[in-house]
C-alpha cells in the first residue's frame, strides 16, 4: 500500500512538471553571444522546457551532429562557414588596422557591408523556405528567444504567429532600445556610445553637445542601414511594407545582458529585465598543471590576460611590447594568446591557446584582469571581485571599459598606441591601488545584491511569457503612436494655433474697442 501511494505521488509530481513544460524555439547568435544564450538553454533544459535550436549551416559556433541535451536543427544556406567567419572576422581587422584612413577606410567598410548584406539575405532566404516554415508551425512552439544577431528571427516570430523574447547587449547610443523598442533615452545624460569611449553621465555642455551629435549620426546610420538592407528584407519576405523596428518592436520582452553594476541610472520601460552576468557562476578547480603555476607565484598573486578568441593574433611589435611590460611585474601571468611567441616573453609569464577564464578570476591568488572589454569578460570580472587593465579593440568595447573606469574599477589605455611603461604603471595601478579592488568589490556586492539570480530572471522572464501566451500588458503604447504623436507635436500645434487664434482675437477687439474709442472722441470733439 505504502509502495502504491509513493508510485502515484512520483507520478503526480512527473504529471506536474509536464504541464508546466514548454516548447522553445532558440535562434542563437554567434560566438559569445552562444556562449550567453547556451546558459539560458542549458537552464531551460534542466526545468523539463523542450528546447530546439534552429540555425544555419554556414554557422562558424554551432556544429549539426554535436551530442547535446537540446534539439538542433539546421537550414541549408548558399554560403560555407568560412565565408559567414570571414565577414566578422574582416570588420574586426578593418577596425584595428591604423594604416587604413579617410576614404580608403570608407572604401572598405562599405565593401564589408556589401559582404554582410549578402550574407543576411541568404540567411533570410534559407529560414523562409517553405518545408521549414511548414515543420515549425507543426511543432506548436510556445515561445521564441532570439538573438538579434541572427537575421530574421523576429520577422520568423511574426509569421509563425509566436510571442518573442530578444536577448542582447545595449546597443550603440541605445539605438535599436530607442527606435524599436521605445526605450526613453534622454541625451542630456544617458550617454552615446563612442570610439573614444569617454563620456558618462556627467556631462558637461561640449560633451552633452558632442552627444546629441552622436545620437544623431547614429540614428541616421541604423535608419540608413535598415532601410537599404533589413527593411527592404523584410518586405520582399512579407511580400508588404515591413520594417525590422516595427517587427523588433513586437517583442514581449527584452532580456539585457547589464545590470546597475555595470550601466549608468537610466528609464526603463516593463517590459525591459536586466540579466546581466547570467553567465558567471563560482570557480572550479584548475587544471593541475596550472595551478601549480597559480600556486608558485606566492604572495604576489597572479595577472590574467585575455583578449577574447575572436582576436587570433596581434602584430609582433604589439606582442613584443606586452611581453615586455608583463616581464616587469612580480606576478605571474596567464596569457591567452595563440600567436608567435614574443621574443620579450619572461619566465613568469605563460602563453595558452585557451584559459579557464572563470575559474581563473575566481581563484584567490587572482590580483588583476587585462581584458578587451568583451561584456562577458567584464562580467566574470565584477562577480569575483577582480580590478582590470582594460585594452579596448573595437565596437562597444571602448565604452564597456569606460564604463568600468568611470566606476573606479579599471584603468583603460590604448592598444595601438601604449608603450612597455605604460602598461606596467597601469598594472601596478590596479594591483597596489586599494580603491580599484574597493571600488570592483562595491560593484561585485551591487551585483550580488539581487532578488533574483540573473539567470533565474531570464528563465522566469521566457516562462512569464509561455504561461501567458505573451506580454503585451507590458509593451507601452507609445509603438502605435506616429512620431509626432509620440512628441506631442500635434498637442503643441494645437495649443499654439489656439493661442495664436486667442492673441489674434484679443489684439482685434482691442483694435476695434481702440478705433470705436477714437470715433467717439473724434465726434464729441467736433460737436464742440
Amino acid at each position: 500500500m505504502r509502495n502504491t501511494a509513493c508510485t502515484l505521488v512520483i507520478l503526480l509530481l512527473s504529471l506536474s512538471e509536464t504541464a508546466h513544460s514548454g516548447k522553445v524555439l532558440v535562434l542563437p547568435g554567434e560566438y559569445s553571444h552562444w556562449h550567453n544564450m547556451r546558459v539560458i538553454v542549458e537552464e531551460l533544459v534542466d526545468r523539463n522546457h523542450n528546447v530546439t535550436v534552429l540555425t544555419h549551416s554556414a554557422s562558424p559556433t554551432l556544429k549539426h551532429g554535436q551530442k547535446e541535451r537540446f534539439n538542433f536543427m539546421s537550414f541549408q544556406v548558399d554560403i560555407d562557414e568560412e565565408e559567414a567567419h570571414g565577414f566578422s572576422e574582416n570588420l574586426i581587422n578593418l577596425w584595428m588596422d591604423q594604416n587604413i584612413t579617410g576614404f580608403r577606410k570608407l572604401a572598405a567598410i562599405w565593401d564589408v557591408m556589401s559582404g554582410m548584406l549578402r550574407y543576411l539575405e541568404v540567411v533570410c532566404d534559407g529560414m523562409f523556405k517553405k518545408d521549414l516554415v511548414t515543420l515549425l508551425k507543426e511543432s506548436h512552439f510556445d515561445v521564441l528567444l532570439y538573438d538579434p544577431m541572427m537575421p530574421c528571427a523576429d520577422l520568423l516570430a511574426d509569421v509563425l504567429d509566436l510571442p518573442f523574447v530578444l536577448s542582447l547587449r545595449i546597443t550603440f547610443a541605445y539605438t535599436l532600445e530607442r527606435l524599436c523598442g521605445q526605450m526613453p533615452a534622454p541625451p542630456s545624460y544617458v550617454p552615446a556610445a563612442s570610439t573614444q569611449g569617454h563620456l558618462t553621465d556627467h556631462m558637461d555642455f561640449t560633451e552633452r553637445l558632442e552627444n546629441m551629435l552622436l545620437y544623431i549620426i547614429h540614428t541616421a546610420m541604423i535608419k540608413l542601414q535598415t532601410m537599404l538592407s533589413f527593411d527592404k528584407q523584410f518586405t520582399k519576405i512579407m511580400g508588404k511594407p515591413t520594417t525590422l523596428c516595427e517587427t523588433m518592436g513586437k517583442a514581449d520582452i527584452w532580456l539585457i545582458r547589464t545590470y546597475w553594476d555595470f550601466e549608468f541610472p537610466r528609464p526603463l520601460l516593463p517590459n525591459f529585465k536586466f540579466v546581466g552576468g547570467l553567465h558567471c557562476k563560482p570557480a572550479k578547480p584548475l587544471p593541475k598543471e596550472m595551478e601549480d603555476f597559480v600556486q608558485s607565484s606566492g604572495d604576489d598573486g597572479i595577472v590574467v590576460f585575455s583578449l577574447g578568441f575572436m582576436i587570433k593574433n596581434i602584430t609582433k611589435e604589439r606582442a613584443n611590447t606586452i611581453a615586455s611590460a608583463l616581464g616587469q611585474i612580480p606576478q605571474k601571468v596567464l596569457w591567452r594568446y595563440t600567436g608567435e611567441k614574443p621574443e620579450t616573453l619572461a619566465p613568469n609569464t605563460r602563453v595558452y591557446d585557451w584559459i579557464p577564464q572563470n575559474d581563473l578570476l575566481g581563484h584567490p591568488k587572482t590580483k588583476a584582469f587585462i581584458t578587451h572589454g568583451g561584456t562577458n569578460g567584464i562580467y566574470e570580472a565584477i562577480y569575483h571581485g577582480v580590478p582590470m587593465v582594460g585594452l579596448p579593440l573595437f565596437a562597444d568595447q571602448p565604452d564597456n571599459v569606460n564604463h568600468m573606469k568611470t566606476k573606479g574599477a579599471a584603468v583603460m589605455l590604448d592598444f595601438n598606441k601604449m608603450n612597455t611603461e605604460d602598461l606596467k604603471q597601469a598594472l601596478n595601478d590596479v594591483i597596489n591601488n586599494p580603491s580599484y579592488k574597493e571600488s570592483i568589490m562595491r560593484l561585485s556586492r551591487i551585483h550580488h545584491d539581487q532578488p533574483m539570480k540573473p539567470l533565474d530572471q531570464a528563465v522566469y522572464w521566457i516562462e512569464y511569457v509561455m504561461r501567458h501566451k505573451g506580454a503585451k500588458h507590458l509593451r507601452v503604447e507609445a509603438h502605435n503612436l506616429t512620431w509626432y504623436q509620440y512628441h506631442c507635436l500635434d498637442v503643441a500645434a494645437f495649443l499654439l494655433s489656439v493661442i495664436a487664434l486667442v492673441v489674434f482675437i484679443f489684439v482685434k477687439t482691442c483694435k476695434w474697442l481702440f478705433r470705436k474709442c477714437c470715433r467717439k472722441t473724434a465726434a464729441k470733439s467736433k460737436k464742440e
